[in-house]
């Protein structure tokens, strides 16, 4: 959908897979994010092969964000932050203490939470790409 942003972790191969999926679940929901992350779990549980697909996706909008789990589940947060990959709860571990405890931009939070994860996990590499939502 137009102005939806969205990021994954896992298989690659899976991932493209999974969004390929979730694309045409967004059309057939006219751009509505959750409907559409709804209706691609739905699928996700009930397809024999991308029941087996290794991702997690996060897509967000002006309006919200979802994550749609490994298991074709569909979070909603109650705060706007959400994170995925093996770092993923250490930065959202930190970017959760930053939000409520200090007037960093999202940007800045998405950046320091990131660097935190990478002190924290070998994996997450600390090079950090910040992608925004155009202004309206």
């Amino acid at each position: 959908g137009e102005g939806i942003l969205v990021g994954f972790a896992g298989g690659v191969a899976d991932a493209l897979s999974l969004l390929e999926r979730f694309e045409e679940k967004l059309k057939e929901a006219r751009g509505n994010l959750l409907k559409g992350a709804v209706e691609t779990a739905k699928l996700w549980r009930t397809d024999r092969v991308l029941r087996h697909l290794q991702a997690m996706i996060i897509a967000a909008d002006r309006e919200g964000m979802v994550l749609l789990s490994g298991s074709g589940e569909v979070i909603t947060p109650e705060e706007p932050l959400l994170a995925v990959g093996s770092g993923g709860p250490y930065a959202l571990a930190a970017a959760k203490a930053l939000y409520r405890h200090s007037s960093l931009s999202a940007r800045e939070i998405a950046e320091e939470a990131l660097k935190i994860a990478a002190e924290v996990d070998l994996y997450t590499s600390g090079q950090v790409t910040v992608l925004t939502l155009g202004e309206a």
